[in-house]
């Protein structure tokens, strides 16, 4: 099984888990790093989430995985918060985030470039929106291939 096919399965998995716990699933990302692979799942609420929050979401989410077996082999599961450069991958977080520096890079170029950094001004008809120092952006939804939180020191 690919690891897109897998992170879609597990994501599956863990949304209503998420749910459950009263937290939102962020992101799933299958990785093989040093030769281990890993299963990250991070998971938010407004407040940020405890440690409590991700033990209990890895207690259940590994059992649901333990009874599907999406993954062949042994992984490690990690679940944790997604930290300052948190990702933006659903419509609603382009909302959310309204007015937080970030970062969008786009499959693609867009008039000569493929990676804005500015601050957010939203999702508008299907674009995400970003002022940056050369004027406002405009990237399609589907185009984006990454878009992230700046932390702002």
């Amino acid at each position: 099984m690919k690891r897109d096919e897998i992170e879609a399965q597990v994501e599956a998995l863990a949304e209503p888990i998420a749910d459950a716990c009263g937290v939102e699933l962020v992101d799933v990302a299958y990785v093989t790093e040093q030769g281990r692979r890993i299963l990250r799942v991070s998971i938010d609420r407004d407040g940020g989430v405890t440690l409590d929050d991700c033990q209990r979401v890895s207690e259940l989410l590994s059992d649901e995985l333990d009874r599907v077996d999406p993954i062949p082999g042994s992984y490690s599961l990690e679940v944790s918060s997604p930290g300052l450069e948190r990702p933006l991958k659903k419509p609603r977080e382009f909302e959310r985030f309204r007015g937080r520096t970030v970062r969008v890079r786009a499959y693609a170029p867009i008039n000569g470039s493929r990676t804005w950094e500015g601050r957010l001004l939203g999702l508008i008809d299907e674009h995400v929106v970003v002022e940056t120092s050369q004027g406002e952006v405009r990237v399609p939804l589907d185009t984006v291939a990454k878009a992230h939180l700046v932390p702002e020191w």
